[in-house]
């Protein structure tokens, strides 16, 4: 894997509706080396720091590789790398071969893969399109999440070294699908094994508890193939 891009910005104000919303997803490219700090890039912000942010999420990863997908699914010629609001564009990185606790080295940095990207409304405002986040959904195509373990430098060029294997291997592609349709036979028990990662980010760890819980509710275990 390569990295290609990176990409940075500060939250700023857009309008939404009848209303205005303030969102760090305009991302533009970066000349030259970048600081990896311990929650973000250097000259990086998240407006809503709830949702967005902070050591489980400190920076986004996204595959060059999707751009060309994209271009022909939206017909546009206008997407470059960054459009996803991700703050690293790197071409191979595949969605079924990264797993959760996955380890990469890129520069002098170090991060840890925490969880596939849930889109939100603001992807929408991003495109100009409100269906954005359920097409990036449905596509499959989330990029990661990633924690910094070791803060450094990085830029564009740089080599992305898989350097150690997460825990059960649990690919970030189908655990991203399991968590889109829980109700599916083998969903409930991919999500379970994905509790046993310990670098799993603690929100998926309470999301995946409460939908595994739902279903526990309804009389129904993990893998034992009922429909809801």
């Amino acid at each position: 894997m390569q990295l290609k891009t990176v990409s940075v910005a500060l939250p700023r104000d857009v309008p939404h509706g009848d209303r205005t919303v303030s969102t760090g997803i305009f991302k533009t490219a970066v000349n030259g080396p970048v600081r990896v700090l311990t929650e973000q890039l250097e000259g990086d912000g998240q407006a809503d720091r709830v949702h967005h942010g902070g050591p489980d999420k400190a920076v986004y990863a996204y595959s060059l590789d999707h751009y060309a997908w994209w271009r022909q699914q939206l017909g546009r010629d206008d997407l470059v790398p960054g459009h996803f609001g991700e703050n690293l564009t790197i071409a191979g990185l595949d969605e079924n071969e990264l797993c959760l606790g996955d380890q990469l080295a890129i520069g002098s940095a170090r991060f840890v893969v925490t969880q596939p990207r849930v889109p939100c409304f603001k992807l929408g405002l991003r495109f100009g399109d409100a269906d954005m986040p359920k097409r990036f959904a449905d596509s499959l195509r989330c990029g990661a999440y990633l924690r910094v373990l070791e803060p450094g430098s990085i830029e564009a060029g740089d080599r992305v070294q898989r350097v150690a294997r997460g825990h059960d291997r649990i690919a970030i592609g189908p655990v991203f699908h399991a968590y889109l349709h829980p109700n599916e036979p083998a969903a409930q028990a991919l999500l379970a094994r994905a509790l046993t990662v310990p670098e799993l980010s603690a929100e998926w760890h309470s999301s995946i508890e409460r939908r595994l819980a739902r279903r526990h509710a309804d009389g129904l275990s993990p893998g034992n193939g009922e429909a809801p």
